[in-house]
Parts: C-alpha cells; sequence; structure tokens
C-alpha cells in the first residue's frame, strides 16, 4: 500500500503553483518514507518521471526528513535533469541529517549556486558551531537577502558576539521581524544586555507572538517579573509559552499563587506547563500544594516525565516526607523512569532530606553510571548528616573511578567538616581544591571556612580569612562570623559583622535578633532595647518560623507564635518537662525577640 500511494505520487503530475499543496505533499510523503516497512526500489523514479523536477525535489525534501538519506541521495543520482532547487534539495538534506562535510562537498560541486545555495551552507556551519567558515560562506554571497543576514546573525548570537551581530544587524538594508526577534533573544542572555534587548522591542514596527514571548521570557530570565508582567499584559494573543514564562518568573520572586492564577487561565496546558507550576510549589516549600497539583496532572491524562518526577521528590523533601517520597519512587518505577539520571539523583537528595540516609546510599549504589552530579548528591547527602568519613570515603572513591570533583564537590565536603568541626581538615581540602584542581574558591566556599573556624572559637582567624579572601564578603559570610559571636559571645566583633550585614541588607531580621540576643547575653539591656527602636524604625520584622514532622502518614506543620495546632497545650507541656530536666536558668523572654 505504501509503495502504491509512493508509486501514484510519483507517476502523476502535480500542479507546480500550489504551496499548499507542496507542503501537505511533503508532509505525507515524510511519514510515508519513515515507515519501517518502507524501502525504496532502484527503480522506482524511472527516465520518464525525472523530467518533472517539482516532484523529485519534493521526494527528496521528503526522504530527507524521514532520515532517508541514502535513498535521497539515489533519487538525486539518477535524475539527470536537476535544477538548481534539486541542488539545493541534496544540499539541504545533507546538514540535516548531520553530514556537515558532505553537504560542503556537494556544495563546491554545484554547477550553479543562488543566495539560498548560500543560506543553507551558513545556516549548516552555524548550527555546527563553525562561525568562521560561516562567516566566510556569508561573505561571498554575491546578493543577500534578508535569510543570509538573519543567519549570520543567528550564528553570532548564539555564540554572545552581540558586538558582531549589532555591526550585522545595522548594515541590513530592512531588517525584519525575525532579525529584531534574534537580536532581542541575543540581548537578553548576555549579562547586561536586557536593557538593549527592551530598546529594540520597544522600537520594533511589528512584532509577531515569537517576539513578544522572547522579550518576555528575556526579563523573566533577568529576574525584573513586573517589567515582564507589563509586557504580557500588552501581548495581544497571548500563548501558552509567554503564560508558563510568566508563571517562572512569578514562582522565582515567589508569587506562587499568583502564579497559580496564571496557571489555571491556560487553557489547553501541556506538561511543560505543569511541570513548572509543581517546581514552582516545590521550590517554594510548597510541598502539599505541588503533590496536589500532580494528583490533578494525573486526572487530566497528562502524563509525568522525569522532570515531573525531580520536582516531586524537591517537594517531598521540602515536607521531610519520607513516606510520600517512597510513594513518588513507587510512580517513577511504574513509569520506567527509575534509571533516568537526573530522576536517581533527586531521589538519594529525597532520602537525604528525609533523614534516610542509608536509602541514600543504596538508591546511588543502584546507578550503573553515575555522573559529578551523583557524586556531589551523595557526599552533600553524608555531609547534611555530620558524617565527614562517609562523605570523604565517596570523594576518594570518586577521584578512584577518574571523575574530577568540581567546586560543589569541595562545598559539600567543607559543610561536612563543618558538622563535624574538622578544623585541619577544612584547611587541607580547601588548599587541595585551589592548588591541585585549579578550582577558584567561590563565596559559599569561604562562608564554610568562616563557619568551621568560628564554631571552633577560632573568631580572629575567621576573621583574618574575611579580610584576605579576594572576594567581597557578602551576608551569608558575615551571618557566619555572627552567628559564632552570639554563641561565645564576643560583642565587638558580633557589633562589626551585623554592621556590614545591615550595610548589605538593612531588612535582615536576623542580624537585628543576633545582635541583640548578643547585647541581652553581656547584660546591655539599653542596646537590646536600641536594636529594637532601630527594626521598628526600618520596619523590619523578625521572620516565623517554620518546621514539618511527619508522624505515621500524617503531617504536621508548625509556625512560630502560632497555637492553631490541636495538640498546642500537650506539647508545651513536654517542653516545660524538657526545659526543667535541662535545668535552663536564662530568662528566654528577655533573650530573644
Amino acid at each position: 500500500m505504501l509503495l502504491l500511494v509512493l508509486h501514484r505520487f510519483t507517476t502523476k503530475r502535480v500542479p507546480h503553483c500550489y504551496p499548499l499543496r507542496h507542503r501537505v505533499s511533503t508532509t505525507a510523503l515524510s511519514q510515508i518514507t519513515r515507515h519501517p516497512l518502507f524501502l525504496p526500489p532502484a527503480n522506482l523514479f524511472s527516465a520518464h518521471n525525472d523530467n518533472d523536477t517539482y516532484r523529485v525535489n519534493l521526494t527528496i525534501t521528503a526522504l530527507s526528513r524521514a532520515g532517508n538519506i541514502d535513498a535521497a541521495r539515489q533519487l538525486f543520482d539518477e535524475t539527470t535533469h536537476k535544477d538548481i532547487v534539486t541542488w539545493n534539495s541534496m544540499l539541504t538534506a545533507y546538514w540535516q541529517n548531520g553530514l556537515l562535510e558532505n553537504a560542503i562537498s556537494l556544495f563546491h560541486s554545484m554547477p550553479a549556486k543562488n543566495v539560498v545555495s548560500y543560506n543553507s551552507i551558513v545556516t549548516a556551519c552555524v548550527q555546527n558551531d563553525m562561525l568562521d567558515d560561516a562567516f566566510s560562506y556569508f561573505v561571498s554571497i554575491p546578493e543577500k537577502n534578508a535569510a543570509s543576514y538573519n543567519a549570520m546573525i543567528s550564528g553570532f548570537v548564539k555564540f554572545g558576539l552581540m558586538r558582531e551581530a549589532q555591526k550585522l544587524f545595522e548594515e541590513m538594508p530592512r531588517p525584519n521581524v525575525v532579525s529584531y526577534t534574534t537580536m532581542i533573544d541575543g540581548y537578553a542572555r548576555v549579562e547586561g544586555g536586557i536593557g538593549r534587548a527592551r530598546v529594540l522591542f520597544d522600537a520594533m514596527p511589528h512584532r509577531n507572538e515569537v517576539t513578544w514571548t522572547v522579550m518576555i521570557s528575556g526579563l523573566v530570565e533577568n529576574g525584573l517579573c513586573e517589567e515582564a508582567w507589563e509586557v504580557f499584559e500588552r501581548m495581544p494573543q497571548k500563548n501558552i509559552v509567554a503564560m508558563t514564562a510568566m508563571i517562572t518568573g512569578f514562582c522565582k520572586e515567589g508569587m506562587v499563587d499568583k502564579a497559580r492564577t496564571l496557571f489555571e487561565e491556560i487553557r489547553c496546558r501541556d506538561r511543560v506547563s505543569w511541570n513548572i507550576m509543581i517546581t514552582g510549589y516545590a521550590q517554594n516549600g510548597r510541598g502539599e500544594d505541588a503533590l496536589n497539583l500532580f494528583s490533578q496532572m494525573i486526572r487530566a491524562s497528562m502524563q509525568p516525565d522525569d522532570l515531573t518526577f525531580v520536582s516531586l521528590f524537591t517537594a517531598c523533601a521540602s515536607l521531610a516526607s519520607l513516606e510520600e517520597g517512597r510513594q513518588v519512587y513507587g510512580l517513577v518505577i511504574k513509569h520506567g523512569f527509575d534509571s533516568d539520571l537526573s530522576v536517581s539523583n533527586a531521589l538519594v537528595t529525597m532520602y537525604s532530606k528525609c533523614g534516610g540516609v542509608v536509602d541514600s546510599e543504596l538508591a546511588f549504589g543502584q546507578i550503573s553510571h553515575p555522573d559529578i552530579v551523583s557524586w556531589n548528591t551523595i557526599i552533600a547527602a553524608f555531609s547534611q548528616h555530620g558524617l565527614y568519613d562517609k562523605a570523604r570515603s565517596y570523594f576518594d572513591q570518586m577521584l578512584t573511578v577518574g571523575v574530577q570533583p568540581d567546586g560543589i564537590t569541595f562545598l559539600g565536603l567543607l559543610s561536612a567538616c563543618c558538622r563535624a568541626g574538622k578544623v585541619d581538615e577544612s584547611m587541607s581540602l580547601f588548599n587541595l581544591m585551589i592548588h591541585n584542581y585549579d578550582i577558584p574558591p567561590r563565596s559559599e566556599h569561604y562562608a564554610c571556612l568562616v563557619d568551621i573556624m568560628s564554631r571552633a572559637g577560632q573568631l580572629q582567624r575567621a576573621y583574618k580569612i574575611i579580610q584576605e579572601m579576594p572576594l567581597e564578603a557578602d551576608s551569608s559570610i558575615w551571618s557566619a562570623l555572627l552567628a559564632a559571636c552570639s554563641v561565645h559571645l564576643n560583642v565587638k566583633l558580633g557589633e562589626l559583622a551585623a554592621r556590614k550585614i545591615l550595610n548589605l541588607d538593612h531588612h535582615n531580621s536576623g542580624a537585628y535578633v543576633m545582635l541583640s540576643n548578643i547585647y541581652a547575653a553581656a547584660g546591655k539591656w539599653k542596646d537590646v532595647n536600641r536594636v529594637r527602636v532601630l527594626m521598628k524604625e526600618q520596619g523590619v520584622k523578625k521572620q516565623t518560623a517554620y518546621s514539618w514532622m511527619q508522624i505515621g502518614n500524617k503531617i504536621h506543620c508548625f509556625a512560630g507564635g502560632d497555637p492553631s495546632h490541636p495538640n498546642t497545650s500537650d506539647i508545651h507541656v513536654a517542653l516545660g518537662w524538657i526545659t526543667l530536666h535541662m535545668k535552663v536558668k536564662i530568662d528566654t523572654e528577655e533573650v530573644f525577640l
């Protein structure tokens, strides 16, 4: 039957003036030639047919789209009356099927070339990261059209060469919507370029859906959610890609409810939109909402993928719900994602954050080919539980199998040192990272080092590290020092650390609270009151603390100062009994805000 359809197409003349029929015919032929039972007979395209070059060209394109490049070349070779379109069809067929060298060879053997030929080879080189070759072909085009410029501009944009892209853009006689959109996308991707992207967007004479979507996505990626929303509201026809981009932006800003409202407005949700919303809930600590939304996703007959399960494991980890995590893992097996590397890595993390470090180790053992993320995950799992020796053991195994560590690896090891009080080991690892692996330390590494020294009571050594580090210390580094000053009652250094934090973030409630605690412990009640007054003047409120605990199949949520839990009275009685037996003499009401 397939051969009969193809035979009728190749023996019956088709009008040349119907582009719609061309697209329909190409699509139909692609389906036929992609069929596993399709084997083109050697003489299917006989000599009396190849005079109809339109049909031949169409068939070459169809065979190429089906990945049947040998049959396409056979037809090309057997065609005696080749026109420029025939050559261009074969040229495009080669590079679209990953045969760039064949495409280049064919290009140079062409008896004649037009602008389409040049545009095709420029695009081929760009897609294969051969930018210099692409530019050489571009400058040799006799008469460039908009597509020529767009192909080369997209190459420069791909490599972040916006100065070169801008120069070419300005040389264009008449930039079209594709030119503008490519430039906007490029500027949105480079550091500090979003302003230029917006200027181009506002200057465009006409915009299409892709342009609006690229601008919105660019603003979201650059953390400009409010500006993205302003552009989104002006968008004439809102598509699912733009809506999903805005949902991502809202979730990044913690505005999950606003994201959910927009999510509900999507008429035909795809898997991406479901995943983005589930991920938004999971990453904002609303694991229960993430799991509930997943249930709705299944009821809507939308099949989950690897990203869905990664987000679900994140949700279970945020709830510290081992039982929920195991149920999700059952679904992972059911849907055939148990061998997926990203899902397996997320499973290891979930077990660890739910307190099941033994399960984490077992899950890691099931990964057949662990990558650097896998090794970092298991090291972080043992680090989280203060098991330095186990973390170091996996680090040594990682080196044995030839996996090179990165900055995250050493961050996990330094965190393990911090929890286990391994001061000397931390310095040894820090030097190993710099001198043996040429990994430049980031702010997080210095924060760990300062935290380790501070916890060990070596406050001056910690302060010296801050003074000598090549980076500007951020609030996390100063916070580590301030916390230690609170423990070791170093008022002078604590004041310095708090001042540094508040210079960086004057609404940091933690800095006010810890400084107040230091003053209270030192009996400086006037300073305690001064800090409280300053907090009030700045409009700073202590952030509410939240915690979760799973007992049986029920997750109990607690918030600081919230008496709504049904067992609050019994909990306070138990806490009172514990406090009595700890023989706490300090007046916590005076110390803690």
